[in-house]
């Protein structure tokens, strides 16, 4: 495969790196937490920072309130490094470029559901769960889940970015390096108002449903379920 390094949009280079820098922040602090707390699948055994569950909390929701623009670029100017309908038909190209590509394209999904699941429980958390000892909670334990499936997908994300582009495509994304297209008034040049297929709008309702569910659930249900 090629290893031109490739142009990103800068509105691309701007969101992936705020979502990239919160997304490490979010499992490291998380990580944290349940290191603190926890321990019951093992144990690092870190040093305690005093208020990490607020730390956790204040990156998750910046986290949360960042993801809804990044999912509609995602949907509606990115849609082609998402998973496509006919992207399970050519993973029967195995070996393939196009096989890999789709792979790519499968994990780059699968980050945008593992994010929606993880800010729905996360935001579903009480605080006063762990420093009790109330580790069996449904949300903490889907919570968990939420953060295990992040971290697989963000590991998986990086393999197949560097099996698809090597690392002239792991570093494009951070590459600053200004032309003129990059300038405000071109940010949303090819934004689609509508996804570019019927698999991808249904899509896009799950992700931006669950976003929002993540919004609204705490409000509905303020005490532990």
């Amino acid at each position: 495969m090629s290893r031109t390094v490739p142009y990103q949009p800068v509105l691309l280079r701007l969101l992936h790196s705020a979502i990239a820098l919160l997304v490490f922040g979010s499992l490291i602090t998380g990580f944290m937490v349940y290191d603190r707390y926890d321990k019951r699948f093992g144990t690092l055994n870190l040093p305690i920072i005093r208020d990490t569950q607020g730390i956790h909390g204040t990156i998750a929701l910046a986290f949360l309130c960042l993801l809804p623009l990044f999912a509609i670029y995602c949907f509606h100017i990115g849609d082609r490094r998402l998973i496509q309908k006919e992207s399970f038909k050519q993973l029967q190209e195995v070996g393939k470029p196009i096989w890999w590509i789709s792979l790519q394209r499968f994990a780059n999904s699968l980050l945008l559901v593992s994010a929606t699941f993880a800010v729905i429980t996360g935001r579903m958390m009480q605080e006063e769960w762990l420093p009790t000892g109330e580790f069996n909670h449904v949300w903490y334990i889907g919570h968990l889940i939420g953060w295990l499936l992040m971290f697989v997908s963000v590991a998986i994300h990086l393999l197949m970015s560097a099996k698809v582009g090597g690392l002239p495509l792991l570093l494009s994304i951070y590459n600053w390096k200004i032309r003129p297209e990059d300038m405000p008034k071109f940010w949303l040049r090819g934004f689609k108002l509508k996804p570019s297929t019927t698999f991808l709008f249904f899509f896009e309702a799950v992700v931006i449903g669950g976003i929002a569910i993540a919004f609204i659930l705490p409000l509905i249900f303020t005490s532990p379920q």
